[in-house]
């Protein structure tokens, strides 16, 4: 039974334009990046959840971009890392559908979130006393919901004849039908406004944002260094701008490349003016912009590392090993022993017991132990002095000795 021409030009859609390694080496890579984008994606998800009741408004927007590149990874990336594998797209029209509404969805959703993330800490930067109020609670709450919104909208256009969902060149995955500009009006229209209002406007607030924050930082932080005066919170100020402005670049930078090939694919009614792997890279390329946001994350903020850190030893507490603080009570020179707490997770014992620097004296055995010697439940302790001046040996045995802080084991 013959195929007639539009069933020929489906299946030749559908169809791997690239070698068979060059299919097996994308599935692989996607692949990767689906893994990468979970696990570091699903720790921030549990760990906003563990301390859900302390976040702010900023943080909830974070929680929003976390999810998005979850779901999509889960949902829509594992179809083109199965038609990689197959040497082409599975499920022809209804899949590619699924797949281009879908990818489109989130990839708006992540655009609005960081275009949002830009424009809050621009307001709360520079315009803190007229907007910090408006920018909390409720307000990000509806501003997310309103993010979902407009991206499902505007995605769903081509389901009703406004633009197109059809298959890459290279024939393993499924976006806009970028040359329905030359089709209809209709598709025309949808086509520029994807261009103009969806992706050139958000760059430009984004970037607008970024380096007005950048440059209200500094000059305030100049201005402190003039005085002469040094503040911890500036410092965490500029922690918290540097992490939001590396999420913006990084998201600008990972999806410039597929933006510029789209864009000069509407000039050309076919696909022929570049190879297909000039499209491979750039797709691949803006998919790694699900991976990098958690380690920016955890790198900028103290909070997720200390979360991360209590949510992994709460697993596993064999990780966490001996916790020791020290300090010198309070009223004494530092000719006296500083106090030393040692603690080990899992379970806690109190036990009193006196250190010296050099020696420790022992009572009912009246013979001189090694600090390395000494041994409470079985695990050593070490003795650890402080001075301020030089410590005599006579000074140390004529002062009788000092009450000792606990030591849980």
């Amino acid at each position: 039974m013959h195929l007639n021409s539009s069933d020929n030009r489906t299946a030749s859609e559908f169809t791997s334009k690239l070698t068979p390694t060059a299919d097996i080496c994308v599935g692989l890579t996607i692949l990767s990046v689906v893994l990468l984008s979970v696990l570091g994606n699903g720790l921030v998800l549990v760990v906003c959840y563990r301390r859900r009741k302390k976040m702010v408004g900023s943080e909830l927007l974070c929680v929003n971009l976390a999810v998005v590149d979850f779901l999509c990874c889960i949902c829509f990336y594992p179809l083109s890392i199965m038609s990689s594998f197959n040497h082409a797209w599975l499920g022809e029209n209804v899949t590619c559908v699924y797949y281009g509404l879908g990818c489109y969805i989130f990839g708006l959703c992540g655009m609005f979130t960081i275009t949002a993330i830009s424009i809050i800490r621009y307001l709360k930067t520079c315009y803190s006393l007229v907007y910090a109020v408006w920018l909390e609670g409720a307000n990000i709450q509806l501003a997310c919901c309103a993010i979902w919104f407009v991206a499902a909208l505007w995605s769903c256009f081509p389901l009703f004849g406004w633009g197109e969902y059809v298959p890459e060149p290279y024939g393993l995955s499924c976006t806009v039908a970028w040359r329905g500009y030359h089709t209809s009006a209709k598709d025309a229209f949808y086509v520029i406004c994807s261009f103009a209002c969806f992706t050139l406007v958000p760059v430009v607030l984004i970037m607008v944002s970024q380096c007005q924050i950048l440059y209200k930082v500094y000059r305030f932080s100049y201005s402190l260094s003039a005085r002469g005066i040094r503040n911890n919170l500036r410092y965490a100020e500029k922690r918290l701008t540097m992490m939001f402005f590396c999420i913006s670049l990084g998201f600008v930078i990972a999806w410039a490349p597929y933006a510029v090939v789209s864009f000069l694919f509407i000039f050309h009614k076919e696909s022929r003016y570049m190879a297909p792997e000039g499209f491979v890279f750039p797709a691949l390329f803006a998919k790694s912009s699900h991976i990098y946001n958690p380690f920016i994350y955890f790198y900028f903020n103290k909070n997720f590392q200390q979360e991360l850190r209590c949510m992994i030893l709460s697993f596993c507490p064999k990780f966490g090993g001996n916790r020791v603080g020290i300090h010198i009570a309070a009223g004494h020179p530092g000719a006296y022993p500083i106090h030393i707490q040692l603690q080990e997770r899992g379970y806690i014992q109190k036990k009193n017991f006196g250190l010296s620097q050099d020696r420790i004296h022992s009572k009912s055995k009246g013979k001189v132990m090694h600090p390395s010697s000494l041994r409470v439940h079985g695990r050593p302790v070490y003795a650890c002095w402080g001075s301020l001046s030089k410590i005599t040996p006579s000074l140390l045995d004529s002062k009788p000795g000092k009450p000792s802080l606990p030591v849980s084991i």
